[in-house]
C-alpha cells in the first residue's frame, strides 16, 4: 500500500507585495500536481495585477515589477477567484495540497477574496475542506530540537530536496511538495499511519503548540509582537480582538 506521502499531492504557493497579509496582495500564484513520488509534475500559473505598487523589497526578492504585472498580469478578481477555484477542486479530488508556511498563502488569499470578491476562501471549500499540509510545522515538530532557521531554502538543505529558482511560486511549491516526501520519509514510522484528515487535525493542534512558545519567548524578551495560534487560516483581526 503507497503510503500518502508517496501518492498524489497538490502544492500551492505565491508570491506577493509584501508580507503583511492583511493587506498586501498577490502578484503571482502557483498550483503543482504530482501523481506520485518521482512522477511528471502538471503545473497552473496566475498572474495578477494587484492594483497597488509592488514595493522595491518585495521586487529585490522575486523580480517582479510594476512593469511587469501590468504587462502580464489579469485583473486581481479574475484572479484570485480562479485560484479559490482551484483549490477547492483539490480539495473535492481528495488531494492533500502542500503549502510551506500555510497560514501566510492562506490568509492573503482569504484577504484578497474579500477585498475583490466580497467573500472568503471558506466559502469555496465549504463541501469540501482543503486538507494541507505544511512542512514547516511537520519539521518543527518532528524535529524539534534542531538549530538553525526553518526557511523553504533551509528545509531543503536539510532534507537534500533541491530548490531551482527561489521565489518563483511554481518553483517554490514543487519544492515544498518534494519536501513533503522526504520528510514523510525521514519520519515514516510517524507519519505513515495518519490519514492526509488526521495529519490535518494534528498539525492545528501542533502549530498551535508552536505558536505558544514562540509567543513565551516574545513575551521574555519584552517584544509586544502578537502570535496567533490558528492554522491553517489565521483569524480576522476583529475575532482576534474578540
Amino acid at each position: 500500500m503507497t503510503d500518502w506521502y508517496e501518492g498524489p499531492l497538490a502544492s500551492f504557493d505565491t508570491e506577493t507585495t509584501g508580507v503583511d497579509v492583511e493587506h498586501d496582495r498577490i502578484v503571482t500564484a502557483a498550483l503543482v500536481v504530482q501523481e506520485s513520488a518521482g512522477g511528471p509534475v502538471r503545473r497552473r500559473d496566475w498572474a495578477a495585477d494587484p492594483g497597488v505598487p509592488i514595493p522595491e523589497g518585495a521586487t529585490a526578492v522575486h523580480g517582479l515589477t510594476d512593469r511587469w504585472a501590468r504587462e502580464h498580469g489579469r485583473p486581481a478578481p479574475v484572479v484570485v477567484e480562479e485560484i479559490a477555484r482551484a483549490l477547492a477542486e483539490t480539495a473535492r479530488a481528495g488531494l492533500p495540497l502542500v503549502i510551506m508556511n500555510a497560514p501566510y498563502d492562506l490568509t492573503l488569499l482569504d484577504r484578497e477574496l474579500g477585498r475583490h470578491r466580497g467573500s472568503s476562501l471558506g466559502d469555496y471549500v465549504a463541501s469540501a475542506p482543503l486538507l494541507v499540509v505544511d512542512p514547516r510545522v511537520l519539521d518543527k515538530h518532528l524535529d524539534r530540537y534542531r538549530k538553525g532557521r526553518r526557511t523553504l531554502g533551509d528545509l531543503c538543505a536539510h532534507y537534500g530536496v533541491v530548490l531551482n529558482g527561489a521565489h518563483d511560486a511554481a518553483a517554490d511549491a514543487t519544492a515544498a511538495m518534494l519536501l513533503v516526501r522526504a520528510i514523510g520519509a525521514r519520519f515514516e514510522e510517524r507519519l505513515a499511519a495518519l490519514t492526509p484528515a488526521e495529519l490535518h487535525l494534528r498539525q492545528a493542534v501542533w502549530h498551535a503548540a508552536q505558536a505558544r512558545g514562540l509567543q513565551q519567548w516574545f513575551n521574555r524578551s519584552g517584544s509586544p509582537e502578537a502570535v496567533d495560534t490558528s492554522w491553517p487560516l489565521r483569524r480576522r483581526v476583529e475575532e482576534q480582538a474578540a
